[in-house]
């Protein structure tokens, strides 16, 4: 498999790594390069979609100065901007490295209507602070997925270079926008936990499932950053 073009990663993350991330399990804590929940251990333990709460542990509220950069907005936009770009690449690269029936019958077998994915339900009227948490919820679910379907591929295609590197860098940049979402909503909206749903877990499944659950995810993924991209970026703007 060849990638149609080479990938970029956005993954700046703006949370001191010295704070803490509760979800399910109470022990989880930030992953010391990111700054965020290592979500996709989290996945690996559930089998159906549930539920969790995502408490940044700070005191009786957030941590107001010193927790986002400068810059925190422009990143913000430009990591979803570049996700956008590059999310049909990786599903038809995705495509590929599967091989048949999943080239020929993409319609049948990728169709995501099936699919947990967490519900979004703002437009561009909805208020600021609603469309920040919906995205939030959206990307921690995404992050998790990536993470899902990244084990299964380096298990199912181990020398397939360029998709893995698609979806290792893709996840990264995931993870820095999760990041800086965080700030945002803390600095701005002193919000500072979230429920969050996770998808679907693969593990145990056959690796047709494996491929098939892959699929249907990364398609619905293309549908819902376009729409994320048109919602969130008029609200990244510089004023």
């Amino acid at each position: 498999c060849s990638a149609p073009r080479p990938a970029q990663v956005i993954s700046g993350s703006t949370v001191p790594t010295d704070h803490h991330w509760l979800g399910p399990h109470r022990d989880a804590r930030l992953s010391p390069r990111t700054g965020v929940v290592p979500f996709m251990a989290l996945l690996l333990l559930q089998r159906r979609p549930a539920a969790g709460r995502v408490l940044l542990v700070t005191g009786p509220g957030c941590p107001g100065h010193g927790l986002c950069r400068s810059n925190v907005q422009e990143q913000t936009r430009r990591q979803v901007a570049l996700l956008n770009a590059t999310a049909q690449d990786l599903f038809s690269l995705y495509l590929k490295c599967q091989g048949e029936p999943f080239s020929s019958e993409t319609d049948k077998l990728c169709n995501p209507g099936g699919v947990f994915f967490p519900a979004f339900r703002v437009n561009r009227t909805s208020e600021r602070k609603e469309v920040m948490v919906a995205m939030y919820k959206l990307f921690a679910f995404l992050n998790a997925s990536l993470g899902n379907i990244t084990r299964d591929q380096e298990e199912l295609n181990p020398t397939a270079k360029e998709l893995l590197d698609r979806l290792h860098n893709t996840t990264k940049t995931t993870r820095g926008l999760i990041s800086n979402l965080t700030c945002l909503l803390c600095k701005n909206y002193n919000v500072f936990q979230v429920d969050v749903s996770y998808g679907e877990s693969s593990k145990g499944k056959s690796a047709f499932k494996k491929k098939q659950q892959g699929c249907q995810v990364l398609r619905k993924y293309v549908q819902v950053i376009a729409q994320a991209a048109r919602i969130l970026l008029p609200h990244l703007s510089p004023p």
